[in-house]
């Protein structure tokens, strides 16, 4: 399992850094993203940390507690993941090809395209 973090608190960043050393990879390449904040996107499943009730994992937490919430959140998107190709079904090559199908692919490659963009201008501005 590959994970990225991004958190708004410093603190809450190095923890998970140092709590999951050997997981660590990069935004674009992760299998789960990290955050503090209930930020949802299309991109890639979203294993939240906070204090209410709602989010995936309530601070204050242990590793354990830590690797135990996060390996389960990805077993669920796994799951979920599967389920959604499988519901889909392929169309048969005598038909045409839906242009349905056709719109959600750009439209998810168009928003993974943006999301990618908006983070290059982010770090660049950020140093």
């Amino acid at each position: 399992m590959k994970v990225a973090i991004q958190c708004d608190s410093p603190l809450l960043q190095r923890s998970l850094e140092l709590f999951l050393d050997g997981h660590l990879s990069s935004i674009r390449q992760c299998d789960i993203l990290i955050r503090d904040k209930d930020i949802r996107d299309d991109v890639h499943p979203t294993f939240v940390i906070g204090v209410n009730g709602s989010c995936d994992l309530v601070k204050p937490f242990s590793k354990a507690q830590l690797l135990h919430a996060l390996t389960q959140k990805f077993e669920s998107c796994k799951q979920q993941s599967c389920a959604s190709i499988e519901e889909e079904p392929l169309p048969a090559p005598e038909e045409a090809v839906s242009f349905e199908i056709l719109e959600r692919h750009i439209d998810k490659l168009t928003r993974e395209y943006q999301a990618n963009i908006i983070k290059a201008i982010r770090a660049f501005y950020e140093k």
